[in-house]
């Protein structure tokens, strides 16, 4: 792979892992465990916004640690090769999901 195209995908992923980081909620305080407040459904819809906000968080992680591995494989020089198969990544995929570790053939075979 070209330098030009390992800055190009670094700048992607720097840029993705900033908007991440950026958009890490303002942490307000919570209710004291096991308080009650409003009826059974405003604790309810409560609760729901709290799991929502928890997979998000989730999400947001585990996406910001596959940033983080794809960036540290540009500087170890191992970048867009599957890590299943060590095939080049296809271009196309390097665009659509920079911090991808495998090609598409990998990842069909792994949801299949």
């Amino acid at each position: 792979m070209s330098s030009s195209n390992v800055k190009k995908y670094k700048g992607l992923l720097e840029k993705k892992r900033d908007e991440l980081l950026a958009a890490a909620p303002v942490r307000t305080p919570a209710a004291e465990p096991g308080s009650k407040s409003g009826d059974w459904i405003d604790q309810s819809s409560q609760e729901s916004d709290l799991h929502v906000r928890l997979a998000l968080k989730q999400t947001d992680s585990k996406l910001l640690r596959a940033i983080e591995e794809a960036i540290h494989r540009i500087e170890q020089g191992t970048y867009g090769i599957c890590m299943e198969c060590d095939n080049h990544i296809a271009p196309a995929r390097l665009e659509a999901v920079p911090w991808t570790r495998v090609c598409i053939d990998c990842k069909v075979k792994q949801r299949g």
